[in-house]
């Protein structure tokens, strides 16, 4: 036989997978019960997991749910914080709660001989937990410091956006308590809240492994069987907004050398018929790294380091989100090739080539995911919550093999929709403006803490004359603490600026540059031990005076600088 080196050898046969065969059970109070025995080593996870989430918040207790999972851990009535973490870190085990949007879960998971411990535990965090004064001013105080460091990141700056104009009066626009919101959480509240949602009939509990059956359906009548049932409150949301037009929302962060680019529009909840195909379709268009985005912003483009689209599928709803972090300069352009993307994913048929593709990753990586116990429960738990039939995991495969190229552009027709979508841009609004502008209907500009900024003052910055910076610039880095003496050298012609940008790592060259009144944005290229390294420079010239921001890949965020130039 003779190997032909110019082509791939051919892929094997699929090798069967099969999920053991779930027990399912409701006990008399009305807590579902899921056991899959999954005996490949002794270890046994556990999942009890109640069907509300952040969502169902009242709008005046905004962050309960969180600060509930959190402090159930902190202390019981027979266990201070220190003692609980004591006594799980004797066992081997791990005990935790949180919470998200649809769902709020405790997840234990220890050696099967320990289970009949577990389940004790698990039933004194849910009954008999104190939410001690102490351990809830420090969850204050890390919360109200989380919070601080959350709005000083793009990616959150843009999901906050992005989710306010998805979903507009839907619980799902809320993705992060005020501070507000934090600093009413009370010892008293928590309570009213788990004894409002910690029912029974409210909650599923999930086994997975090493688990003997009749054994745990014992423990769990032992210290559930009393759990008394009661009224669930059924949330009626409002309908999120229906968009009929495109839309440019920036963020305003002053002297960013990038832009944190998400472009969004709503698709279809997790259980819906359209799920498989649409996976098929995003993988195609933007999952992965040889998908159509990413090869075209990254590897022909160059414009970032990554580029992508993703899939949000929740309880109640979804979105489709293509998203990417591009030098400012090139923010128009990037948003040019999106657009293209998302209309070529939708007028052009898929090739044979790119749908094999596709479904030889999902279906090969899905068995992966089970493969460790903590990866099949997950899948277990979202079979569970989700409502998905009780073959979902076995007929996995199956289910995307079928997707054919008529499904897919079907379903990019019907969820991937340019013409309405909302573009959320974090980065210098007065150098993004006037490149993203024409890509919408309506701009409005924000700033990090979520005001709306009068566009008049960037519309006057954008007629602004070009400054003149143009000479031999000394500049302070402040990297780490200590200043760092760097030189640049800049040449201007007009709004365009070129030169050299001297550091310790070498002499760079710059290219592609503008002034923008007194905005001053760059990229310097220097190379490192045989490969390139880029560092974009973003600055505000003020006379002979300069100041901004150098970022780079290689270093540890936006390193600040100031200087002046040579007389």
């Amino acid at each position: 036989m003779t190997l032909d080196r110019n082509r791939p050898p051919e892929p094997l046969e699929p090798v069967p997978f099969g999920v053991p065969t779930a027990f399912r059970t409701t006990m008399a109070n009305g807590l579902r019960v899921v056991i899959v025995d999954d005996e490949r080593i002794p270890l046994s996870s556990y999942r009890l997991v109640f069907l509300t989430g952040d969502a169902n918040e009242s709008r005046n207790e905004i962050g309960i749910n969180s600060a509930l999972a959190s402090m159930l851990t902190e202390g019981t009535e027979n266990h201070s914080s220190r003692e609980l973490a004591e006594k799980i870190e004797r066992l081997g085990a791990s005990l935790s709660a949180s919470s998200n949007d649809d769902f709020t879960m405790i997840a234990a998971s220890a050696l099967s001989m320990y289970a009949a411990d577990m389940i004790e535990l698990l039933a004194e965090i849910v009954f008999s937990p104190t939410f001690p004064e102490n351990e809830l001013d420090l969850y204050r105080r890390n919360s109200i410091e989380g919070l601080k460091f959350q709005r000083s990141q793009p990616s959150f700056l843009a999901n906050e956006q992005v989710a306010k104009l998805l979903y507009g009066q839907h619980p799902y626009a809320t993705i992060s308590p005020k501070l507000a919101d934090i600093e009413r959480l009370t010892r008293d509240a928590l309570e009213k809240a788990r004894r409002r949602e910690f029912l029974p009939n409210n909650a599923v509990f999930i086994a997975v492994g090493d688990v003997r059956k009749d054994e745990l359906l014992l423990q769990l009548e032992d210290h559930f069987g009393d759990w008394e049932s009661g009224d669930r409150h059924i949330h009626e949301f409002p309908q999120p907004p229906v968009r009929t037009a495109r839309s440019l929302t920036i963020v305003d962060r002053p002297g960013s050398a990038q832009a944190n680019i998400v472009i969004a529009n709503r698709t279809i909840p997790r259980n819906h018929s359209d799920y498989f195909p649409l996976i098929v379709m995003n993988q195609v268009l933007g999952a992965g790294a040889s998908s159509r985005v990413f090869m075209n912003l990254r590897e022909e483009k160059g414009y970032t380091y990554g580029a992508y689209t993703r899939l949000d599928t929740k309880r109640l709803d979804g979105s489709i989100e293509a998203t990417a972090e591009v030098r400012t300069a090139v923010t128009g352009e990037s948003l040019k090739e999106f657009f293209y993307e998302l209309n070529r994913i939708r007028d052009e048929r898929v090739i044979d080539e790119e749908i094999d593709d596709a479904k030889n990753f999902l279906t090969g990586v899905f068995p992966i995911r089970a493969e460790t116990q903590e990866g099949l429960t997950s899948l277990v738990v979202s079979q569970e919550l989700y409502g998905l039939p009780h073959d979902y995991l076995d007929t996995y495969r199956a289910h995307i093999e079928a997707v054919t190229a008529d499904e897919i552009q079907r379903v990019a027709n019907e969820y991937v929709r340019p013409a309405e979508m909302a573009i959320v841009i974090v980065g210098d609004a007065g150098e993004i403006l006037p490149q993203a502008r024409e890509w919408a209907d309506t701009v409005e500009i924000f700033d990090k803490d979520g005001n709306e900024r009068n566009m008049n003052e960037y519309e006057v910055a954008a007629d602004t004359d070009a400054a003149d910076v143009a000479g031999e610039w000394t500049l302070a880095l402040n990297f780490m603490g200590s200043d760092v003496e760097i030189k640049m050298h800049l040449e201007q012609d007009g709004s365009s600026v070129s030169g050299k940008l001297v550091t310790m790592l070498g002499e760079g060259t710059i290219s592609g540059g503008r002034v923008n009144g007194s905005k001053v944005t760059a990229t310097a290229i220097t190379e490192l031990q045989g490969q390139e390294v880029e560092f974009a420079i973003t600055g505000t010239a003020e006379v002979d005076s300069l100041s901004g921001v150098i970022t780079s890949a290689m270093l540890p965020g936006d390193l600040e600088f100031k200087g002046t130039r040579a007389a």
